[in-house]
């Protein structure tokens, strides 16, 4: 008999099935922070949520050894000053296996279904958890609604989805009958279980915590493990919401509430290795920098490592029909949230002879004005402006920023602090564009994490489509744009995208932004370059998290 959470959420869950099959569009949570979808009151009282945590301790009963932990600072100026239990990391590994006799127990369709729930669960607290990401990452009020409440929701189903869609493959029992000729048939009855693989962590980012941290979380639960919640020490709050929403679901419907917990710790201490190291822990999910991700997955080797790094994500202009909307298009791309986005691109090439429009032709330093200009025209509006820029999530990236600035000739596009009407003491900064030459890699062939880019000249498109697959090959890419006319040029360059494993969007002038990535339709992370070691949205990064153990017996 189907748990009754199961059977509640059921029809979302074969929507959500039907739907990473067909790959289109849907979604059962609203995008949008609507009173007429989520209430009258909902803004207010989330609102309300998220200040009454503010100077106090968080309320998370677990394992903790009496001491707390917490020094978040709101990018756009306030201090959280919001502490959090902390926790022995053997402590936490030891409460966790504990947790999951019961929870493996349970089985699939338990886990499907009270998983379904915790995410309708938070995305009952979508406006509380919208003002926590916007007060730890620096994203604006609305994309942090929407990326952090229902798109992160949309990306922790996708990952329940498939890991049922998985585990229905494994049927409960068998009967087998093998013909011996004259003599009676061997026959014996096979039963076949789901086993979860084993104490699961999730390594939080600063930028998108939930977004980036739901897909782990979920896969790893839906799939029968406990799962330990470590934050980044800047962006705590919206993981520790997530683990008191958790926690209070298991709970109520009479699970160990330690199937997840949350490890707060300072920053430079030595909880993340002492996680990653701990031969009980057998899965890690980690996004952030390159240097932590490779270590992870050189040294963590009884865990399966999941890991989703920085890269230089390329684009190329080769040519277009409607320069207007290149231009209009990259600018937003290289505005929204100030390009702290793993999908934002930092290297644009052009070639030196320049490009054919619908216009007519346009020479390289066209180019690089109209692009620039574009930039100028979307961020006048000071007002507008800091709703897509949204603040600068740390101090060390507004130094590299700043770094970047000092001693280099060709700035496009000057960065400027702007004046955050609500917040005086905001981070707000406009992206730096600077021009480059094909040959100066080292200055553009690393990740600048940040609002930097380039404009690259080259001697010809092809030369644009190497440097940019080289780039993803090597240093990683989540992202690849083309503009091009010219269906040869289109072609080469979803050869090099398909030898790069990376993602290539085309010709995009209208309303949908290279740094976007739809659930349930969109392969996000190919696993295919170093940027990703596993893809991060389909059914391998599901599968391995479970083992199938049988049981078999003559009749």
């Amino acid at each position: 008999m189907a748990h009754p959470l199961f059977s509640k959420h059921q029809a979302t869950l074969d929507q959500a099935l039907a739907t990473i099959e067909g790959r289109g569009y849907w979604s059962p949570f609203v995008e949008m922070p609507s009173p007429k979808a989520y209430g009258e009151t909902a803004n207010d009282a989330g609102k309300a949520a998220f200040e009454a945590l503010i100077g106090k301790p968080f309320p998370l009963d677990q394992p903790n050894d009496g001491t707390s932990v917490g020094h978040e600072v709101s990018p756009f100026g306030p201090d959280l000053n919001i502490r959090y239990p902390h926790s022995d990391p053997d402590a936490l590994v030891a409460a966790a296996q504990k947790a999951m006799r019961g929870w493996r127990e349970a089985g699939p369709q338990t886990w499907v279904g009270v998983s379904l729930e915790i995410l309708t669960r938070l995305n009952q607290r979508s406006f509380e958890m919208a003002y926590a990401i916007m007060h730890t990452t620096g994203q604006a009020f609305m994309m942090a609604f929407q990326a952090g409440g229902p798109h992160a929701q949309d990306r922790g189903l996708e990952a329940v989805a498939y890991a049922w869609q998985q585990m229905r493959l494994v049927p409960g029992s068998a009967m087998w009958e093998k013909p011996q000729g004259k003599n009676p048939p061997l026959r014996m009855e096979k039963h076949f279980a789901i086993v979860p693989r084993g104490v699961s962590v999730l390594f939080g980012c600063s930028t998108f915590p939930t977004w980036n941290g739901y897909p782990g979380l979920f896969a790893s639960l839906a799939t029968g493990n406990p799962v330990i919640v470590k934050p980044h020490p800047a962006a705590i709050l919206p993981l520790a919401l997530t683990v008191a929403t958790a926690r209070q679901v298991l709970g109520e419907h009479g699970f160990d509430p330690n199937l997840v917990t949350l490890a707060v710790h300072n920053e430079g201490d030595d909880t993340p290795r002492r996680l990653a190291l701990n031969p009980a822990v057998r899965i890690l999910d980690f996004t952030g920098s390159p240097a932590n991700g490779e270590w992870l997955e050189r040294n963590a080797r009884q865990a399966l490592v999941f890991t989703e790094k920085a890269g230089v994500n390329p684009v190329v202009v080769d040519s277009t029909a409607d320069f207007s909307g290149l231009a209009r298009n990259l600018a937003f791309s290289l505005a929204l949230y100030s390009g702290q986005m793993c999908t934002a691109p930092q290297n644009i090439f052009v070639p030196r002879q320049g490009i054919a429009t619908g216009e007519g032709r346009l020479s390289l330093d066209e180019v690089r004005q109209g692009i620039a200009q574009a930039l100028d025209k979307l961020l006048s509006d000071s007002a507008r402006a800091v709703e897509i820029l949204g603040a600068i999530q740390s101090p060390a990236i507004l130094q590299r920023l700043e770094q970047a600035r000092q001693g280099t000739a060709g700035v496009l596009c000057d960065s400027r602090p702007l004046a955050h009407p609500q917040f005086p003491q905001a981070r707000v900064h406009t992206p730096l564009l600077l021009a480059a030459e094909a040959g100066e890699e080292q200055r553009f062939m690393h990740e600048v994490f940040g609002p930097v880019a380039f404009v690259i000249a080259t001697d010809s498109s092809a030369q644009s489509l190497e440097l940019a697959g080289k780039g993803a090959r090597e240093r990683g890419a989540l992202t690849f744009s083309v503009y091009a006319t010219d269906p040869a040029v289109l072609d080469q360059a979803r050869e090099v995208a398909a030898d790069a494993g990376v993602s290539l969007s085309e010709n995009l002038t209208g309303a949908v932004y290279v740094n976007q990535s739809a659930a349930f339709s969109d392969f996000h992370g190919t696993g295919a370059n170093p940027a990703a070691n596993a893809a991060l949205t389909d059914a391998a990064f599901v599968a391995g998290r479970f083992r199938v153990v049988q049981r078999r017996a003559h009749v």
